[in-house]
């Protein structure tokens, strides 16, 4: 079995975070800008994060980059490498990040189902691209 070239996974996702980050400042800085802003002019979220919010969402972002990558390169061998196999890895790991914590926030929470359908739909396509990217970026080292 073939090593994993480290440096490709990293670099791959730098770039992956790279395109999660982009479709993450779209979504919520111009698609969803206005529903946010009601949303915390009723009370539901606060007028200011608690901590420095957007520095740690994008290093957060950057390191799942990262992550995706890493698995694109530990299943390749199994389901081969190209596209087909960084979208399912963006797919099952968008779902899995993006569905649990909305579905209930969609349930529970005070911002009503909107907010959180698109958050999921951002996860799953933000890293469905980044898988993509990420992997267009991955080699094996070489034999």
């Amino acid at each position: 079995m073939a090593k994993m070239n480290t440096g490709r996974v990293i670099q791959g996702g730098l770039l992956a975070g790279l395109v999660i980050n982009v479709i993450c400042m779209v979504n919520n800085g111009v698609i969803l800008s206005g529903k946010l802003l009601q949303a915390q002019q009723h009370g539901h979220f606060l007028q200011q994060p608690r901590f420095a919010f957007m520095p740690a969402w994008v290093l957060v972002m950057f390191l799942v980059g990262i992550g995706l990558v890493w698995l694109y390169a530990a299943v390749r061998p199994r389901l081969g490498p190209g596209p087909g196999t960084a979208l399912a890895v963006g797919i099952v790991v968008g779902l899995i990040a993006g569905v649990p914590d909305n579905l209930a926030n969609a349930a529970w929470g005070l911002s009503g189902r909107y907010l959180p359908f698109m958050w999921a739909v951002e996860r799953v396509v933000s890293y469905m691209l980044g898988a993509l990217v990420g992997a267009w970026w991955y080699r094996e080292p070489a034999a």
